[in-house]
């Protein structure tokens, strides 16, 4: 039993003495690999930045592309600590390319969309953009995904190979927005009088643009109104505080003159029958 318990001994000694060094190598190289990687990709980021040339979404990506890798040579290094012949590793992959391509080619084809994006540049980190189904601002776009943030602040990431392969509506690329409201007044009310009245509050409020100038046009004789489009032209960044306030305005100025706005509405009609009228005979 102690013979036995001794050659137990004897062989745990000697795979820690071999092995034990190559583990503990291997481990401060991943921690360190993991930790450079994250610096270089923050000081690739912040480099970037400060050339004009760069705008926040080709700095992410690059350094996505830089914090990649190093984590692809940490892990080459990491094999050699336990002799793993990386050059011969590397030569059974260039040889197993096309089956590892076929493999993963869901993550390479949002690795290729991401190229495609960071050259066509359908949006810039800040747009609000509505694609793939969602809709919010752009906060980064990396070697496999886009992020995104909706209006409550809720995270969306989206594989890049779903956005390249999406219409994508950016809302923030011009400059100047359009801002669209359908008016109902009542069949009895003057045309004219609430035309000119919902032209005062336009004219009242500079933060909308007098080139483009407004429209206000009858647009349809509808069931229980005849609908006014107005059309008024502001700053990209104005569009919904304008829109909130061309509502409510126009109502309070449309009050003040007097014409109102209804609201759908049926006539019931009740019609009376004879007393003899279904009675049995």
């Amino acid at each position: 039993m102690e013979d036995q318990m001794q050659e137990i001994t004897d062989i745990v000694i000697e795979m820690s003495t071999t092995y034990g060094f190559s583990v503990l190598g291997a481990l401060i190289i991943l921690i360190l690999g993991w930790i450079v990687a994250g610096w270089a990709s923050g000081a690739t980021r912040r480099a970037l930045l400060k050339s004009p040339k760069f705008d926040a979404m080709l700095a992410g990506f690059f350094a996505s592309i830089v914090k990649y890798i190093i984590l692809i040579f940490t892990l080459l290094a990491v094999l050699d600590q336990f002799g793993v012949q990386t050059a011969s590793l590397l030569a059974v992959f260039g040889a197993a390319g096309l089956a590892i391509g076929l493999a993963l080619q869901g993550t390479l084809s949002n690795v290729a969309a991401g190229v495609m994006l960071l050259i066509f540049r359908p949006f810039k980190i800040g747009d609000f953009v509505e694609v793939a189904g969602h809709a919010g601002v752009i906060r980064n776009l990396s070697l496999f995904t886009t992020e995104m943030s909706t209006g409550d602040n809720v995270q969306i990431v989206i594989p890049n190979g779903q956005v390249w392969g999406a219409a994508v509506k950016n809302y923030s690329h011009h400059d100047n927005r359009r801002v669209d409201l359908v008016i109902g007044i009542g069949y009895g009310d003057n045309i004219d009088t609430a035309t000119q009245a919902i032209a005062d509050v336009i004219g009242q409020d500079n933060r909308i643009l007098k080139d483009p100038a407004h429209q206000i046009v009858v647009s349809e004789l509808a069931d229980s109104s005849v609908n006014l489009i107005v059309r008024a032209w502001c700053a990209n960044g104005n569009y919904w505080p304008v829109r909130f306030d061309l509502v409510k305005n126009i109502k309070l100025k449309l009050d003040d003159v007097g014409v109102s706005i209804p609201y759908p509405q049926q006539d019931l009609h009740v019609i009376s029958l004879p007393e003899n009228v279904g009675a049995k005979s």
